[in-house]
């Protein structure tokens, strides 16, 4: 995975574990209603995974902490 960088991620979640349990969320809910954060065209991955990931890199998923 070269884009987006895991280490900019982790500064965004915190953990690798939260990364996989918010990427798999929202790949999920991307392919079941269809339903992207930016237009098709401005995202540089083609799979539902690495468009989630940039979303996160993007500040465009809201990651509650419920500590």
């Amino acid at each position: 995975m070269i884009y987006p960088s895991i280490d900019k991620l982790l500064t965004k979640v915190g953990s690798k574990y939260l990364l996989v349990n918010i990427v798999s969320k929202r790949a999920k809910e991307m392919q079941e209603k269809d339903y992207y954060q930016m237009k098709e065209n401005e995202y540089v991955s083609s799979k539902n995974i690495g468009k989630a990931l940039e979303e996160i890199a993007k500040d465009l998923v809201i990651i509650k902490n419920e500590d």
